[in-house]
């Protein structure tokens, strides 16, 4: 399909500010989703095409933090895989099955997070001890949240941070941080399968991954400078904001 220049660079701005947020707090798609349809894009493609350049955010994010030593890679490549194979199932099992009664599962999940993030005292600082070890947590929470992903995905990269602090005693800022590497593997997880069933609008996604690129990648330069109470107060904001813009529908 073919849109005006002026829509294009809309596009491409409205996903820098996306890469920016998305990589602080996760969320990003409350703009760019919006942003594809209004530009006229059907939503199958819409929503593919939005995998696309966020595939290309998440792993600017993933790329900067594993490069500065956030978080090391021999940590992050097995979890990833159980993001991978969680989101995987998940996008492949929606094709055959009716989304719509299962869909409630989305404002409550954006909901559990917000309340979370805004009333529980000290949320952000994580408890003294870890509630699960790293193997039973990898490979049950890790694919679960991805295969929410791969069949719906408003707030996982917030479902990953919240996770990781209550679940694996991370603080807030490492467990954004791992988060964004988890993020990136069920995005491409998803990505994959949406470009096999052929829902792709290749030449706007490239236009937004430039924006995508160079918003994740000075969110990456900032996240380990910004304090928990403020990570803290986005992700409770993104949550809210996927909320209401789902409810409104």
């Amino acid at each position: 399909m073919d849109l005006a220049w002026q829509t294009l660079a809309i596009l491409a701005v409205v996903a820098l500010l996306a890469g920016f947020l998305d990589t602080l707090a996760g969320g990003g798609g409350l703009l760019t989703l919006p942003a594809l349809l209004l530009a006229g894009v059907p939503p199958l493609q819409a929503l593919g095409t939005n995998k696309l350049q966020g595939s290309f955010g998440t792993g600017m994010a993933t790329w900067q933090v594993i490069r500065r030593r956030r978080v090391r890679w021999s940590d992050a490549r097995w979890p990833m895989l159980w993001a991978f194979l969680g989101s995987a199932a998940g996008s492949v099992a929606i094709q055959f099955v009716d989304p719509e009664p299962l869909r409630v599962v989305i404002p409550v999940v954006l909901a559990v997070i917000a309340a979370y993030f805004a009333f529980v005292p000290k949320a952000h600082e994580p408890p003294a001890h870890a509630r699960l070890s790293a193997a039973p947590y990898e490979a049950t929470v890790v694919p679960a949240i991805g295969a929410y992903d791969g069949a719906f995905g408003p707030g996982t990269g917030s479902l990953f941070a919240l996770s990781g602090v209550t679940l694996r005693a991370y603080d807030l800022p490492r467990s954004t941080a791992v988060a964004k590497t988890l993020n990136f593997a069920t995005n491409v997880a998803s990505l994959l399968v949406f470009a096999f069933a052929g829902k792709m609008v290749w030449a706007v996604g490239g236009v937004m991954i430039g924006g995508q690129l160079l918003g994740a990648y000075v969110a990456s330069h900032v996240l380990f400078r910004v304090r928990p109470v403020v990570l803290r107060v986005l992700i409770v904001v993104m949550s809210v904001g996927m909320l209401i813009r789902y409810l409104l529908g």
